[in-house]
């Protein structure tokens, strides 16, 4: 980053990045395939580490909770070197191969939470269209990777100043109201919502229903509750 602040990215060659390491050139091959590549050195272990979060989730956590938790690894990961983090969104503003090796980067996250979320819609929560929730993952988890970035930038652009931490739960929260609808913790199977327990006594009724479940499908699963007396 040194190199690059100084000399400019498209001066700065593979050699001079070595020899300012203290490395020979064949073991800076040994690690990255390129300069670009070595702007960029911590996204491959950090995906690795969003998709142990997806696969560690609790059961009952809300989906859209633990892609939010996942990509808090990439958050982290900046954080873990604000300085460096900062030249680098300087650098990758100046450099157009760079900003396409970012935006890669970010289509990675998106198709790892996009297939994770499309294994936990409900399959009765968009009677209109099946096939709808392809679209609707594809669409949450964009909007996940949007909000991360969104607050991301404007940490960067304040030099790395401010308590992301509670900005990135700001903005998750507001896609959890926007996109959490029809989203459940394991996929639902059957031709009905999930059926609900009808006390045997007296003119009691006992539903049972998801604290995120729309009103609407509550009221269905109630008529239907009623019908099976």
């Amino acid at each position: 980053m040194e190199l690059f602040s100084t000399k400019g990215y498209e001066a700065t060659t593979v050699d001079e990045i070595a020899a300012r390491a203290g490395v020979a050139r064949r073991t800076f091959f040994r690690h990255f395939r390129s300069k670009e590549e070595a702007i960029f050195p911590d996204h491959d272990d950090t995906l690795v580490r969003a998709e142990a979060v997806l696969n560690a989730a609790p059961p009952h956590e809300h989906p859209l909770d633990t892609v939010c938790r996942g990509i808090k690894e990439v958050m982290r990961m900046y954080a873990a070197q604000p300085e460096i983090s900062v030249a680098r969104y300087k650098l990758t503003r100046e450099v157009p191969t760079l900003r396409e090796a970012e935006i890669a980067s970010v289509a990675r996250y998106e198709r790892l939470f996009t297939r994770y979320l499309l294994g936990h819609f409900d399959e009765h929560a968009h009677d209109d269209d099946a096939n709808d929730d392809p679209l609707l993952a594809e669409v949450a988890a964009s909007a996940v990777v949007t909000a991360h970035n969104h607050v991301l930038r404007r940490w960067l652009r304040a030099g790395g100043q401010g308590d992301v931490e509670a900005q990135l739960d700001h903005a998750f929260a507001i896609v959890r109201k926007t996109f959490g609808t029809g989203i459940g913790a394991g996929r639902i199977t059957g031709s009905h919502p999930a059926p609900a327990s009808v006390a045997t006594g007296g003119d009691v009724l006992v539903t049972v229903a998801r604290t995120d479940a729309p009103l609407d499908e509550v009221m269905r699963t109630i008529e239907d509750a009623l019908r099976a007396r």
